[in-house]
């Protein structure tokens, strides 16, 4: 019998060199180079933890007035860990849910978490303002730009703590030193380090993923006789100015900068424009789009209806979790590769193209995105050996994407020097300045854009441990990587509930995830309160079992094992579970919270023991 011509499926024709003007073989052979260069056998040890003398770099520069206040011994049903956006929305949604008795203990001076330490000059969100910004709808308020800087972020953070009422039942200034589950009274015992002693029901952990500086283990670096800080505790008492700029005491300094992620790339042309010598320590270039930053147009505003963060919150999520959209509401660079993904995805399953062609064309399609990346360099940096330098080889979503439109031109500038150190990183510091290569640079001042703690110990961020039923730490418990269900509550330490990157489902905003999360949590309390319950935890077994569903390899998981060494693999170390993307729900963020919402629609708590 003739083949029916119908039943032909179409034949992938793998496009030329010639064709795509460039050879995908060449850039793979590229990459792994860079990536080579780069791996280190320390991994996440490369880094230092910020104590003992090391500790200065974590004092607080923003503190006008010290609290004096005397210790507080007091009951609650919910205390609050953490002052930050997380924090903040757990508050809110508690209030929405009827729950008003709690407290918030919060390190810092002031409500804003990332906000409140990060106020380097030219800090800014670089997810869009208007689904980045928390509860505009509930306060009333339309941010000034597509994305905001720090001030105006910070100062949102203090407009919810004063719309929520947040101010007469936070601590600020204290930190939690232990807090322990008693048994007998089925309460936690929260102590601090100003001799609070409370006695919450519920603990909700909200200290974030990026709230503790770290450092990178260089040789020498309490040698610097210079001055020196990390750029999440900025000195404008040395360089003059504010977040807006103006850093006029640097007129006469010679500045080091070490780090070109997305801090670097945020700080680096306030300090060039003012600086009298600038050097720009680089292991690994960042990535850099346009950002095209404009005014809000207030006619757009006017005309938004009842719910309109909420669908642009989950527009945005869903073109990038590869859920094809009508509309792109957002419409900046974040969602152009993920709608050209979408659309590969969308490609029917008897179309003929194998997984392997579909993969080509996703390789190929970011391939011609960092093409693009690359050529932007070129364009803005006339020194054609700074250029070639700042170039990124890796794929796009190795590491986090930036986007600035002053860092590349920046080095135009005759006191701008890049110092890339072809992936080693520093050698070492002296006294007086910093060595590559056998090279020594002298400076005044050396300043750490080196990030934050993300692959270490939870409790190790949190500055505190967590002990659970007989004694049971949560560090320990965790030992070998976190125990939870949903991300939420572990077995053996009731009542307490985790917010954040704790297996949930992993989303580029995270104020999206955090409002989902504290939508879940206060669900959870008020039904237990409702009920005169006293405790709820996971059991074994749902445990377990959500424990299998997050360690799944996720559509990222064989993405990132080729890529450059970063936080985003857990220094180039993949499938250990330490790294950004590792240990989420892998069908993706949208998926993750409507599953949390048919969960709660069920209403029976299923995987919980309620006693």
């Amino acid at each position: 019998m003739a083949a029916n011509p119908a039943d032909a499926r179409p034949v992938f024709k793998r496009p030329t060199v010639q064709e795509l003007g460039f050879d995908p073989e060449v850039l793979r052979a590229r990459y792994l180079a860079e990536r080579e260069k780069r791996l280190r056998p320390d991994g996440n040890a490369q880094y230092r933890e910020v104590t003992g003398d090391l500790e200065r770099f974590i004092d607080d520069p923003y503190i006008e007035t010290e609290i004096h206040r005397d210790p507080i011994v007091e009951e609650m049903e919910v205390l609050i860990v953490g002052g930050g956006f997380g924090g903040m929305l757990a508050a809110a949604r508690l209030q929405e849910s009827g729950v008003t008795n709690f407290r918030i203990v919060e390190r810092g001076g002031d409500f804003g978490g990332t906000w409140y330490w990060n106020r380097y000059p030219g800090a800014q969100c670089d997810i869009e303002s208007y689904i980045y910004l928390p509860l505009l709808e509930e306060t009333g308020y339309m941010p000034k730009e597509k994305y905001s800087f720090a001030p105006e972020i910070f100062a949102h953070a203090q407009r919810i703590g004063r719309h929520f009422n947040l101010y007469e039942r936070a601590c600020f200034q204290t930190q939690i030193e232990t807090s322990t589950w008693d048994e007998a009274t089925a309460r936690w015992q929260v102590r601090t380090d100003r001799g609070d002693h409370f006695k919450a029901r519920f603990v909700i952990m909200c200290s974030g993923p990026l709230n503790r500086p770290k450092l990178p283990a260089i040789p020498g670096i309490e040698s610097f006789q210079g001055h020196t800080f990390h750029t999440s505790r900025w000195d404008y008492d040395y360089t003059g100015g504010d977040s807006t700029g103006n850093l006029h005491k640097l007129g006469d300094k010679r500045v080091a900068i070490i780090g070109t992620g997305a801090t670097g790339i945020q700080c680096v042309p306030a300090v060039g424009r003012y600086a009298k010598q600038l050097y720009v320590f680089q292991r690994t270039p960042s990535a850099i789009d346009e950002r095209g930053n404009k005014p809000t147009d207030p006619e757009w505003a006017k005309s938004l209806t009842s719910g309109w963060q909420a669908r642009r919150n989950h527009n945005f999520a869903s073109i990038l979790s590869g859920i094809p959209q009508e509309e792109d509401l957002v419409a900046d660079r974040w969602t152009d590769l993920f709608k050209a993904l979408g659309e590969l995805l969308a490609i029917p399953t008897d179309s003929g193209l194998s997984a392997e062609d579909l993969a080509l064309m996703a390789e190929i399609a970011d391939f011609r995105k960092m093409n693009g990346i690359r050529d932007r360099v070129e364009k803005l940096v006339q020194n054609p050996a700074a250029a070639e330098a700042l170039k990124p080889w890796y794929k796009q979503w190795c590491k986090r994407p930036t986007f600035n439109d002053d860092f590349l031109p920046t080095f135009n500038r005759p006191n701008v020097t890049l110092v890339d150190t072809g992936g080693a990183g520093v050698e070492r510091v002296t006294a007086h300045g910093i060595v590559v290569n056998g090279v020594e640079y002298p400076v005044d001042c050396l300043i750490f854009a080196t990030g934050f703690e993300v692959g270490t110990a939870y409790t190790r961020r949190a500055e505190f441990e967590v002990y659970g039923r007989d004694g049971q730490s949560l560090s320990a418990y965790w030992a070998n990587g976190m125990r939870t269900y949903h991300g939420f509550l572990s077995h053996g330490f009731p009542n307490c509930f985790h917010m954040g990157l704790t297996q949930t489902g992993l989303a580029p905003n995270l104020t999206y995830m955090l409002n989902w999360q504290a939508i879940h949590i206060s669900y959870i309390v008020s039904q237990v309160l409702g009920c005169g319950a006293q405790t709820v935890e996971t059991t074994p077994e749902a445990e377990m079992e959500w424990v299998r569903t997050v360690r799944q390899p996720g559509m990222m998981s064989s993405y990132l094992k080729g890529c450059t060494p970063g936080y985003y693999n857990a220094e180039g170390k993949a499938d250990r579970g330490e790294g950004f993307f590792e240990g989420h729900f892998p069908g993706g963020p949208v998926q993750f919270y409507d599953m949390l919402g048919a969960w709660r629609e069920q209403g029976d708590m299923d995987g919980l023991a309620v006693k």
